[in-house]
C-alpha cells in the first residue's frame, strides 16, 4: 500500500486528529471507524491533511503577505474587510499546489475511484479547519463546500478554492467574532464520496431542541434534492420531533410531531445522469405542488435516523449537530457531517430571563421564533448583502433568505426577519449563536412591513414568532433556580400551549396538573370535531373549502383530528417524562366551541354557557358523543401507540355521580378503560355537589383536581366574568375554604390524590399555607406563577414543620 505524506484516508482518522484534519474531517474519520461497523453509513473517503496547506503555504511564500494583510483589517468596523478578503483570496488562487500534494491527490482519488467500484468517483469537497466545529464555535458556512466534483483536474481546481475560502468574508469576520485571531489556523480539505440526495432527499438533524435546549427530542428537518436549500434557508423544511426514551422501544412509535414543510425549491443538477457528471452545473428548481405536499422521508426512514442520530450523540458524549443525505440510486440514508451542536452546551440552564409582553398590537407577521426574547426597533429590507451598509445599529433586518455573507452584517441588527427558512436554516444557527432576536419562515415579511416602520419582535409567546406594529413595552424577570429546593408539596405546571413545553419542563416542577386540550382545538386543529364526523350539516361553501385545505392529505378528515391532538399532548408528555402529564378532556363551553371552523352549525345558543352544556354532560349526550369518541382516540394514540403512559386524564364539570359512571362507560366504549395499561382517570372538584358527594366520587374516579376558579364562583353564586360583582370572587371565602378542605379530607380517606389548579397559592401566601396544612399532594401554577408559588409552598412547609416541632415539646 502507498504511504502519503500529505493524504489521510478515513480509515486512517480519528477524532484526535483535528489538529491535521480540522474539525470536520476528524468527526467523519472517526464515525467512519467507529460507527460504520455498527451499522450508520458514512461515505468513504480522504483528507488532504492542513500539512498539506502549510506547504502550499510555504512554498509560495504567503504567510508573511497573509500576515501584513490580515494585520491591516479594520477590526473595529471592518470597513475594509471585502477589500483584504479579496486580495488574500487573490494571492491564493494565484499561487500554484505544489507537486507533490497534487500527485498524491490524484493517486488518493484513484484509489477512493476503485474503492467504490468506479473510474471517476463523483465527490464531495468540502473545506475542514484546524479550529473548526469546536464545541464553543460552529464555524458552519464559513468555508465552502463543493458538490458532485468529478475527475483529476476539476478534484485539484476545487481543493484550491477551498484553500482560499479560508479566507472568505465571513470566515475572516468570525475567526475575529470567536477570538481566534492567535490561533495558526490551517485548512483541511475533505474528499468524500458524493451522495446522490440531488435525486432523492437531504437535511439536518440536532439531537437536542435546538430553540430551548431540551434534550429528550431529536429534531430531523428535510427537503428535497441538495442539502445546500436547508442550510441556506431558501426553503421551508419538512420536520419531525423524535422522542428518545422510546426510540429503542419497537413497540411504540417515537414520533411525536410530524410537519410538512413547503420545500419549495429542489436543488439538483443540470441534466446529471445516474453515475455520470457530464454536466454538473448546479440549479434551483421550482418543487412541483405534488412533492411539496409530500414528506420527503417516510417514517421508518426517519426513525432510523434518528436511531443514527442517538448513537452518534452517546458516542461523542454531548448533544450534536448533523447533515445525512439520502442517494437516490440506492434509496439508502447517509451520515455525512456530525459537529457539537455549539449553543446549548454553554448556557446557564439555571438561570433564566422571561420576557412578556406588557401590550399588543397589529400583527403584521409571523414565522418560526429563535429563542425566547424580544426586541424592536426600526425595520429595515435588506435585498442582499452589499446593502449591508444601509442597516443602522439596532435596526431589524428584513429580508427574503440569508446565507454566510450576511454574517458581519447580521451581529448589528436587533433582530432578524426572514421570509424562508426553518429551524436548522443559516439565518436560525447564526441568530442561536448570536443571541439575537429572530423569526424564519415569515413568508411574507418583506412585503407586509414597511422600511423603516417601527415594529416589535416576539419570541417569547411559544414556538411561533410574531412581528407587531410599533415598539410595544415588556417586562423582563430573571430566575435563579439554582438554589431553589423543591418541596414536599407538588409543584406542578397548568399549561396550555404544547410549543412552551420544552421550555417549561426545566423550570423547577412535578409535572402537568392541568393540560388543558382546548388549547390544542382553537390554535391547532381549528375544526369542530363534529364538522369533521357529520360534514352534510355543513352548508356553506367557503367553510367547506376551508376545512378540504386543513384536512388536505387525509382520506378519512376524522384522521386529522385524531392526529393533530395526539402530537399537541404527546409534546407536553414527551416534555416532561416520566413526570405525570394531568390533560383535562375538552372543557370549551358552547360559545367557544361555535368559533371553530364549522361550529355555527352544530353548537346550540345559550344565555349562559358557563353553566350549560360543557364538560362531561357533553361527552355521553347523543350531541357531542361523536366528537367525544375522537377526543378518545386521540388519547389512546398517545398512551398506546406512542408509548406515553405518564399521561393520566382527567374529566372536568361533572355533575352527579351518575354522569361519572356515563364518561367512564363511554370511554370504555371508545377503548379507554380504566386501570387498564395502567390509565388513570381523574375528575375536577369545581361544583359543591362533587364536595358534598366527594366520597362516592372517590370511589369512582382515581384522583382529585380541585378547580378553585369555578368552586369559588359556584360557591358564591357570581360570575367572575362580571365586573360587577368581581370584587366578591375571593377564593379564601370560608365556605371556599371549607369546601378544599372537605376535599382534602375525603381524598385522604380513600388514598387517593387531590391537587389544585389555581393562581391563589402564588399571589396569596396565607392561601398556600392552608393547602400545605390540610395536607394537599399538589399545587399546580400557571408558568408564569410557578417560582413564587414554590416559595410560598416552602414557607408554608417550613411554618407547619415548626408548628408541628412546638406543639410536640
Amino acid at each position: 500500500m502507498r504511504t502519503y505524506n500529505y493524504i489521510l484516508f478515513f480509515n486512517e482518522i480519528n477524532i484526535d486528529a483535528i489538529d491535521k484534519v480540522g474539525g470536520k474531517n476528524a468527526s467523519l474519520g472517526e464515525m467512519y471507524n467507529q460507527l460504520n461497523p455498527i451499522g450508520i453509513s458514512i461515505p468513504n473517503g480522504f483528507a488532504v491533511t492542513a500539512e498539506g496547506y502549510r506547504l502550499f503555504r510555504k512554498t509560495n511564500r504567503l504567510e508573511q503577505l497573509l500576515q501584513d494583510l490580515l494585520l491591516s483589517l479594520d477590526t473595529k468596523e471592518y470597513s475594509n474587510l471585502s477589500l483584504i478578503g479579496e486580495k488574500a483570496r487573490n494571492l491564493i488562487l494565484s499561487a500554484a499546489i505544489p507537486e507533490e500534494i497534487r500527485d498524491e491527490i490524484k493517486l488518493a482519488y484513484e484509489s477512493l475511484s476503485k474503492q467504490c467500484g468506479t473510474s471517476n468517483l463523483d465527490v464531495a469537497v468540502r473545506s475542514s479547519a484546524t479550529s473548526e466545529d469546536l464545541p464553543t464555535a460552529s464555524f458552519a458556512g464559513r468555508m465552502e463546500s463543493f458538490l458532485h466534483i468529478n475527475g483529476e483536474q476539476e478534484l485539484l481546481s476545487t481543493i484550491h478554492r477551498c484553500y482560499a475560502s479560508l479566507f472568505t468574508d465571513r470566515a475572516i469576520k468570525y475567526r475575529h467574532d470567536m477570538d481566534f485571531t492567535k490561533l495558526d489556523i490551517a485548512i483541511s480539505v475533505g474528499v468524500q464520496q458524493m451522495v446522490r440526495s440531488d435525486i432523492a432527499a437531504s437535511g439536518v438533524a440536532f439531537t437536542i431542541d435546538p430553540d430551548s435546549g431540551f434534550e429528550n427530542t431529536i429534531i430531523i428537518n428535510s427537503i428535497w434534492g441538495l442539502g445546500e436549500n436547508i442550510v441556506q434557508g431558501t426553503v421551508t423544511p419538512d420536520e419531525w420531533i423524535v422522542f428518545k426514551p422510546t426510540l429503542t422501544n419497537p413497540n411504540v412509535n417515537p414520533i411525536l410531531k410530524r410537519q410538512c414543510g413547503q420545500k419549495e425549491f429542489t436543488m439538483i443538477y443540470k441534466n446529471a445522469v445516474a453515475g455520470s457528471a457530464a454536466e454538473n452545473t448546479i440549479v434551483n428548481t421550482d418543487t412541483s405542488l405534488e412533492k411539496q405536499k409530500q414528506f420527503s422521508l417516510n417514517d421508518k426512514e426517519v426513525i432510523q435516523l434518528a436511531q443514527w442520530c442517538l448513537k452518534i450523540e452517546k458516542h461523542y458524549k454531548k448533544a450534536m449537530d448533523i447533515e445525512w443525505a439520502k442517494d437516490g440510486l440506492n434509496n439508502q440514508l447517509y451520515i455525512v457531517q456530525a459537529r457539537p451542536e455549539t449553543v446549548h452546551g454553554k448556557a446557564n440552564k439555571q438561570l433564566r430571563e422571561i420576557y412578556k409582553l406588557k401590550e399588543k398590537s397589529t400583527l403584521l407577521a409571523k414565522g418560526i421564533a429563535l429563542g425566547d426574547k424580544i426586541a424592536s426597533g426600526k425595520a429595515r429590507i435588506l435585498n442582499n448583502p452589499q446593502e449591508g451598509a444601509l442597516l443602522q445599529n439596532g435596526e431589524i433586518i428584513v429580508t427574503d433568505v440569508t446565507n454566510p455573507d450576511w454574517d458581519p452584517i447580521m451581529k448589528r441588527a436587533a433582530a432578524i426577519i426572514t421570509n424562508k427558512g426553518g429551524r436548522t436554516s443559516h439565518a436560525a444557527i447564526v441568530a442561536r449563536e448570536l443571541g439575537t432576536v429572530a423569526v424564519v419562515g415569515c413568508g411574507d415579511a418583506t412585503s407586509a412591513i414597511k422600511n423603516g416602520q417601527e415594529i416589535t419582535v416576539s419570541c417569547a409567546e411559544g414556538t411561533a414568532g410574531n412581528i407587531y406594529d410599533g415598539l410595544l413595552k415588556w417586562d423582563i424577570t430573571e430566575q435563579d433556580f439554582s438554589a431553589l429546593k423543591m418541596p414536599e408539596t407538588h409543584p406542578m405546571l397548568i399549561l396550555s400551549d404544547p410549543e412552551r413545553a420544552f421550555e417549561l419542563s426545566q423550570y423547577p416542577n412535578q409535572g402537568v396538573g392541568l393540560m388543558r386540550m382546548e388549547f390544542a382545538f382553537s390554535n391547532t386543529i381549528k375544526i369542530h370535531p363534529l364538522a369533521l364526523c357529520e360534514p352534510e350539516k355543513i352548508t356553506d361553501k367557503n367553510i367547506k373549502s376551508e376545512i378540504a385545505a386543513l384536512t388536505e392529505g387525509y382520506e378519512d378528515p376524522k384522521k386529522y383530528f385524531i392526529d393533530k391532538l395526539a402530537e399537541a399532548v404527546a409534546i407536553v408528555a414527551a416534555a416532561f417524562y416520566p413526570k405525570e402529564v394531568i390533560v383535562r378532556m375538552s372543557d370549551s363551553k358552547s360559545n367557544e366551541y361555535a368559533n371553530l371552523i364549522g361550529g355555527q352549525f352544530y353548537e346550540p345558543k345559550e344565555e349562559n354557557p358557563m353553566i350549560g352544556f360543557r364538560g362531561a354532560s357533553r361527552y355521553y349526550s347523543d350531541f357531542y358523543r361523536k366528537g367525544f369518541a375522537l377526543e378518545c382516540e386521540a388519547m389512546k394514540k398517545v398512551r398506546n401507540e406512542m408509548g406515553l403512559l405518564n399521561v393520566k386524564l382527567m374529566i372536568p364539570f361533572c355533575r352527579t355521580i351518575e354522569e361519572g359512571e356515563n364518561v367512564l362507560a363511554e370511554m370504555t366504549n371508545n377503548g379507554l378503560v380504566q386501570g387498564i395499561n395502567g390509565l388513570q382517570v381523574y375528575v375536577m372538584i369545581e361544583i359543591p355537589s362533587n364536595v358534598l358527594m366527594a366520597a362516592e366520587f372517590a370511589k369512582l374516579f382515581d384522583g382529585f383536581s380541585i378547580g378553585s376558579n369555578d368552586l369559588t364562583q359556584l360557591t358564591l353564586g357570581l360570575d367572575r366574568d362580571s365586573a360587577l360583582v368581581s370584587y366578591l370572587f375571593n377564593e379564601e371565602n370560608p365556605a371556599v375554604k371549607y369546601l378544599i378542605k372537605e376535599t382534602i379530607k375525603v381524598a385522604k380517606h380513600y388514598e387517593i390524590k387531590v391537587g389544585l389548579c389555581g393562581q391563589a397559592p402564588s399571589d396569596i401566601p396565607e392561601f398556600a399555607a392552608f393547602l400545605v396544612q390540610e395536607g394537599i399532594d399538589s399545587i399546580s401554577f400557571n408558568p408564569d406563577a410557578l417560582i413564587k408559588g414554590i416559595e410560598n409552598i416552602l414557607e408554608a412547609e417550613h411554618k407547619t414543620k415548626r408548628t408541628i416541632t412546638n406543639s410536640v415539646k
